[in-house]
């Protein structure tokens, strides 16, 4: 039995991609959302498992990347408005992995210092991560956290199906090949591969 307010593994829930940085082909069949505070070490420990599912899966795997910094870690929020001003200069993915190779150090001055050696133009970075539009992607991530239930970090979502925690590969790889099971099954029926997660969200929950 599912606890109340909590995702069910067995349901699939409406994650879109939206504004968030993504990893991999756009019309790879399946699509892992990680929703993640830098500051956090089980989100760190998550990250080589996230690289080998990568290598395992090639084009066939997305990686998406959604904000939830936690309260209780007071540099998460300005670690994920920095990674979101990397991300309007294409610098997400470098200043991401920086962040978490040294997610004990997210002062302000390490932040910039992140960004410079991410090769941000770092004036405009500057300029980007006070911009009141990223503050709002990031609200909006977290409100997003919330509908769904993952109340914390890091929560997955597979095609939208719950994975909560540091999960070993072979957590993943099972509902990965369950997903690339049905993905088959559905490009045979005729939905285009380039729509496939788009109408898999159209038939999820809107949230738990």
């Amino acid at each position: 039995m599912v606890e109340a307010g909590r995702p069910d593994p067995t349901e699939r829930y409406r994650v879109p991609v939206g504004h968030s940085a993504t990893r991999g082909v756009a019309d790879a069949k399946v699509t892992l959302v990680m929703i993640t505070d830098f500051q956090c070490p089980f989100c760190k420990r998550a990250q080589p498992t996230i690289r080998a599912l990568e290598r395992r899966y090639g084009s066939d795997l997305r990686i998406v990347v959604k904000h939830n910094p936690l309260a209780f870690h007071s540099r998460a929020r300005p670690a994920a408005l920095a990674a979101e001003a990397a991300h309007e200069q294409g610098k997400f993915w470098e200043l991401h992995d920086l962040l978490y190779e040294n997610n004990r150090s997210l002062s302000d001055g390490d932040l910039r210092r992140w960004a410079k050696e991410a090769g941000c133009d770092m004036s405009r970075f500057r300029a980007d991560k006070g911009k009141a539009a990223l503050a709002r992607r990031v609200d909006e991530d977290i409100a997003l956290a919330r509908k769904v239930g993952a109340r914390g970090t890091p929560a997955f979502f597979v095609n939208g199906r719950f994975l909560s925690g540091a999960q070993p590969e072979a957590a993943f790889a099972k509902v990965i090949d369950e997903e690339l099971t049905e993905a088959d099954r559905r490009i045979a029926s005729g939905t285009p591969q380039d729509f496939l997660y788009e109408v898999l969200m159209k038939g999820a929950k809107s949230g738990v």
